[in-house]
């Protein structure tokens, strides 16, 4: 039953390493993968970038917290091997979409072949749903949605499911529609009944979308020049658990960004594309495998956990840049946070400098992508780690 909330039922590639080779593009045109799907609080990708430069093509690279992926992309464009985990289904299957390698034509031909011989299944019902999609567009939606829960084995599968995670809710454009949805942010859905009263106030009807003709637009748009594929592998699964010392690799560069002290709202914000992942109807405010933020101390203690984890992991020397914030609400200091984390740890790690990321140079900082107002600014540090012994 595909409307069960079953985050798991898709497979993601940890069995796999996927090696292949494509055209080189101009680095522009090769970036324009990595904005696939937009991600509330996205980590810029001239970060990750800027700390991956000078690795050997041998050196394999690890985000413990990847997200949508913007650490691995740019081991991507670096011609460098990664690992990127995350326990969050939506950000594992992002992450995959945009390392496999594919071309737009066989992402649009599974997408149109899924379609044309995909059964009909139930739709979810409610004022919604009704106003959120058009009629014809939701049964397509759902027939896709279905198919790729039972099967997204392929690289195409893979690409085509994070594609969609992008296209399914964002704002409405003139001309040619450029998203499933009515009128929505793209960095997160909002929750039903504020969209209703939204949509119920300024008189939109959702517009009839061809989900196959904008599959292949936008896929002829994000993977028509991707950079050359690199081996990979991208874990849906908790950091602060997972036997990486074990995974077969050692890593020399480890560049992430965790989730921010008082940022508790990753799970809800994404509750549209965990709805098309196998997830239910209604928005999920609670994931078994987040971090909890019932105290400083307690969120420490976590990341310390992951720390250590990560560091057994690491080759002797291995750099860590860590990327570390919180929200403005908390009285916790985001600097003592972190280096509480570090001591918790309790393995080998050299602090060897923290540095600002500065409060208003836009484009560099991950607090930058916050859409809401803040009191004050949000405070961001770069933490630079050495992993002294394996």
């Amino acid at each position: 039953m595909v409307d069960q909330f079953a985050p798991f039922l898709y497979k993601f590639s940890e069995e796999n390493i996927i090696v292949g080779s494509q055209t080189r593009t101009s680095s522009a045109k090769r970036e324009t993968l990595n904005a696939l799907c937009p991600y509330f609080t996205m980590f810029p990708l001239s970060v990750p970038a800027g700390q991956l430069k000078g690795l050997a093509p041998d050196q394999w690279v690890l985000d413990p917290f990847c997200g949508r992926g913007t650490t691995n992309f740019a081991a991507r464009l670096l011609g460098l091997p990664s690992v990127g985990i995350d326990s969050n289904p939506v950000a594992a299957a992002i992450t995959e979409g945009k390392m496999v390698p594919t071309t737009p034509e066989r992402v649009g031909d599974v997408c149109e072949e899924i379609l044309l011989t995909a059964p009909e299944v139930d739709l979810p019902r409610g004022e919604f749903w009704r106003l959120c999609f058009h009629p014809v567009t939701l049964s397509a939606l759902c027939r896709l949605r279905a198919a790729l829960i039972l099967d997204c084995r392929s690289a195409e599968r893979k690409a085509l499911r994070a594609l969609v995670l992008g296209l399914l809710h964002g704002p409405r454009t003139k001309g040619v529609p450029s998203y499933l949805s009515n009128q929505m942010p793209r960095t997160y859905a909002a929750k039903p009944d504020y969209a209703v009263r939204f949509w119920t106030r300024e008189g939109l009807q959702p517009e009839l979308v061809d989900l196959a003709e904008l599959v292949k637009r936008k896929a002829r748009h994000y993977f028509g020049e991707a950079p050359e594929p690199v081996p990979f592998r991208v874990i849906c699964g908790d950091s602060r658990t997972l036997s990486m010392a074990d995974s077969g690799f050692k890593f020399s560069r480890v560049v992430t960004s965790p989730p921010y002290l008082g940022m508790r709202t990753y799970v809800p914000d994404q509750w549209l594309r965990y709805w098309f992942l196998g997830g239910p109807a209604a928005v999920t405010y609670r994931h078994a495998d987040q971090f909890t933020h019932t105290s400083a101390a307690d969120f420490s203690r976590q990341l310390g956990s992951v720390w250590a984890n990560v560091a057994r992991a690491c080759l002797p020397g291995a750099k860590m840049v860590i990327r570390f914030g919180g929200i403005h609400d908390r009285k916790a200091n985001p600097k003592e946070v972190m280096l509480a984390a570090l001591r918790e740890a309790d393995c080998e790690l050299r602090l060897l400098t923290i540095r600002s990321a500065g409060l208003s140079s836009r484009g560099k900082r991950q607090a930058d992508q916050f859409k809401r107002t803040l009191r004050k600014p949000i405070e961001e540090l770069d933490f630079y780690v050495q992993v002294e012994g394996a």
